[in-house]
């Protein structure tokens, strides 16, 4: 999953990621379903917005990543139906809650010390582990991936992974 904060860098990452997350939250909401729009018509792969249901169902989009503070998976299908409901989280805990509140995927981070998140502490590869164990939805690891960590990712169990840098 490419996360990106622009149509046009949605467009560059799209020939390298199966799914793309569009994350621009200091934008305004009509700057964004803009840009949203653009992007959705464009991209050959699926585009899921950054906690925005609403800007998700006005632009055609396949679905939502909520993070954690955001609504539940459970009021955000209620909005959008069979689109794709995504939530990041951060424990075990949240994980398990995120699959019986309905997310159709988790995203798990940072397992590794993150430029985009310096503050935060890495969960490690165990912790990314236990969490694909627990859960039968797939399970995206984020921060710090490079190509040199994608098969740790993936030999922990995850179905793939997300990442912000590694797209721009």
């Amino acid at each position: 999953m490419a996360i990106v904060s622009s149509a046009e860098a949605g467009l560059r990452a799209a020939s390298r990621a199966t799914i793309i997350q569009l994350r621009a939250p200091g934008r305004s909401t009509r700057d964004l379903e803009q840009d949203a729009t653009r992007l959705v018509a464009s991209s050959p792969v699926p585009v899921v917005i950054s906690s925005r249901c609403d800007v998700a169902v006005a632009c055609g989009a396949a679905g939502v990543n909520l993070p954690e503070r955001d609504i539940s998976p459970a009021e955000a299908r209620t909005l959008l139906g069979e689109r794709l409901v995504g939530r990041s989280v951060h424990s075990l805990e949240s994980a398990v809650a995120a699959e019986a509140g309905g997310a159709d995927y988790v995203i798990f981070g940072p397992v590794w010390p993150s430029t985009s998140h310096p503050d935060v502490q890495p969960a490690g590869v165990e912790a990314l582990a236990r969490v694909a164990r627990a859960v039968r939805i797939p399970v995206l690891a984020i921060g710090g991936v490079t190509v040199e960590r994608v098969a740790a990712c993936r030999a922990a169990g995850a179905a793939g992974y997300a990442a912000i840098s590694a797209f721009e």
